[in-house]
């Protein structure tokens, strides 16, 4: 029954730890990254999809994103959701493929975007701790209906701190890689 709440806490902070990661993964470095056109939207035959489904999305130079439909023409409407998804980036257009030429980033730009990126951790390690909370009561839960005893309480808790530190391990991690990337381009 322990192992349930170690299963299920694990679960969460694995989710928690993934929308991080898909966040920082969103934040602009200056370098090129296929990732920042995911939440774009083209208007195609009156639904809203997303780029990768109509185009191939290379990185032919660190800061270059090169996308090529596979049908020509609908060119200017991904033109148009790239302008419309205020990226900060202009697209260009040879009539068969489109160029995004990311900007360098500016001192002050970059740091904003660490501030933004330990936020983000921060924000992720409340998280995890609000779920080892969730868990260590309903472990109380448990041992006070009798389902566990007082020293199988005292080691799961132990054992969920463990695991909520190794998370918050990982999470610092990433936010010092991306922070790291953001000041090196």
């Amino acid at each position: 029954m322990r192992n349930l709440v170690h299963e299920t806490l694990n679960e969460k902070m694995e989710k928690t730890m993934s929308v991080l990661r898909d966040e920082l993964g969103h934040i602009r470095a200056g370098r090129a990254n296929p990732l920042i056109l995911d939440k774009v939207k083209v208007n195609y035959y009156g639904s809203d999809t997303p780029i990768k489904q109509l185009a191939a999305i290379s990185v032919p130079e660190p800061r270059i994103l090169q996308i090529q439909p596979y049908d020509a023409s609908i060119l200017n409407e991904i033109v148009k959701a790239i302008q419309v998804a205020d990226l900060g980036i202009n697209p260009s257009n040879d009539g068969k493929v489109i160029r995004l030429i990311i900007p360098m980033l500016t001192e002050e730009r970059r740091k904003d975007l660490q501030k933004n990126i330990k936020k983000l951790g921060e924000d992720a390690k409340v998280a995890v701790r609000n779920e080892r909370r969730d868990a260590i009561e309903h472990l109380k839960k448990m041992e006070k209906s009798k389902e566990i005893t007082e020293d199988d309480l005292t080691s799961g808790e132990k054992e969920i701190q463990k695991m909520v530190d190794d998370v918050i391990v990982k999470i610092d991690q990433m936010v010092t890689k991306k922070s790291e990337e953001i000041m090196e381009v």
